[in-house]
């Protein structure tokens, strides 16, 4: 497993709810936000994805929220990648605001989707191999 991979957000008012916590959907966004971001900066894009024909997909999310987030709110967004043999890779991801308070915890599962068969590839990190210019950043 590589060291994790961080971005900075701030909580925007918009993004709350009637309480003033973040909206328990944009967590997801954050978290996209900065698996996007790891991406761009090991020099994959989506144009690159989709000329190799695959995409990107989300099987499985699962949040664990621990303290609120109110706007405002600055938080860094970790990003590791964890892979497999198979089929699938995992995505393991934290939400802590700066004074270092866990806010959640973010666990997914993915794959890459072979856009003509509509299926999974196999070993999709030989995907991201191909096409990452800082294999550090994911662990390789």
């Amino acid at each position: 497993m590589s060291e994790p991979y961080s971005v900075r957000v701030t909580v925007r008012g918009y993004e709350t709810d009637v309480q003033g916590h973040l909206n328990q959907a944009v967590y997801i966004n954050y978290a996209e936000h900065a698996r996007w971001s790891l991406l761009r900066a090991a020099g994959i894009t989506q144009a690159g994805l989709i000329g190799r024909g695959v995409g990107p997909v989300a099987l499985e999310t699962t949040i664990r929220y621990k303290r609120e987030l109110l706007a405002g709110d600055e938080v860094d967004v970790t990003c590791v990648f964890e892979w497999s043999e198979g089929k699938t890779f995992r995505v393991i991801q934290s939400i802590t605001k700066t004074d270092g308070t866990l806010a959640a915890e973010v666990d997914a599962v993915g794959g890459l989707l072979d856009l003509k068969a509509r299926r999974l590839i196999d070993r999709p990190s030989d995907v991201f191999k191909e096409l990452v210019s800082d294999p550090d950043l994911f662990g390789f």
